[in-house]
């Protein structure tokens, strides 16, 4: 079984975010992680690796600094990674990053392939059913269980206060929620292993069956109005009632007021 999991490296939001001029993010002045949900579905490839002998390669596109995400991949027992850069990639929306993804996948022999349901840094939920679409692929969204059995693959999918069990026949691309597991942790071992490893870079020149209207900021249907940082709240009101009974009326007031009850 071959199993290709696509994964982004990320702002961490934690220590604030940076834009470019053109409202783009400027990934290269913030510290970045390996995006949640991706990582879950990482650690589902891992599982089947373990189960079933598995090759897991596990591909991103991004500046030349993602490589840092694809060792951490290799550290926890992925087998190869695949960086996806070019200048002229850059900018990319949902349609043009997952078009570029399509175009590197086509290199490849999968089974299965496995993206992360969204992105904390754009929380669109597109990209992992748009290559699928690309690649003429079936798609189970919002994994939050994975079976194995033959060429089959049977998926809780989330939805609402419940879950759907689909199934479908390999090869097909599903796209994992940060709930659907524990990611494991590196180790030792494992990361000498990543250091020492090759990272396979690709650019533009690599890509199949794409054109370069589909690609990067020209590229992108989607543009940016506006962008910022988080806002700051103010520092509110402060009142010091008398009593409970008060304060409870104080609060019940400004809640009617707001119309919210």
């Amino acid at each position: 079984m071959k199993v290709v999991v696509c994964i982004k490296q990320v702002p961490d939001t934690k220590g604030g975010v940076s834009f470019n001029p053109d409202g783009t993010l400027n990934r290269a002045a913030m510290l970045a992680i390996m995006n949640p949900d991706d990582k879950a579905g990482l650690e589902a490839a891992l599982r089947l690796k373990d189960e079933y002998g598995a090759e897991v390669t596990v591909l991103t596109m991004g500046l030349p600094k993602a490589t840092d995400v694809l060792r951490e991949a290799i550290a926890m027992g992925a087998d190869k990674g695949i960086l996806v850069t070019d200048r002229v990639l850059g900018g990319a929306d949902t349609w043009a990053t997952s078009t570029t993804i399509a175009g590197a996948l086509r290199n490849l022999e999968y089974d299965l392939i496995i993206t992360g349901r969204q992105a904390i840094d754009g929380d669109t939920a597109q990209v992992g059913p748009q290559i699928a679409e690309h690649l003429g692929l079936p798609v189970i969204s919002y994994a939050q269980k994975i079976e194995v059995e033959g060429n089959k693959v049977r998926v809780q999918r989330q939805y609402d206060d419940r879950y759907h069990v689909l199934e479908a026949e390999m090869p097909c691309l599903i796209t994992a929620l940060s709930e659907l597991n524990e990611p494991r942790y590196m180790t030792p071992g494992g990361i000498f292993d990543a250091c020492a490893a090759e990272i396979t870079t690709w650019g533009r020149a690599d890509l199949k069956d794409v054109d370069d209207s589909n690609l990067g900021l020209k590229g992108s249907p989607t543009k940016i109005a506006k962008a910022s940082d988080k806002v700051k709240k103010g520092a509110g009101t402060k009142v010091t009632p008398d009593s409970p009974e008060e304060a409870a009326q104080y609060i019940t007031d400004r809640l009617l007021e707001k119309h919210i009850i």
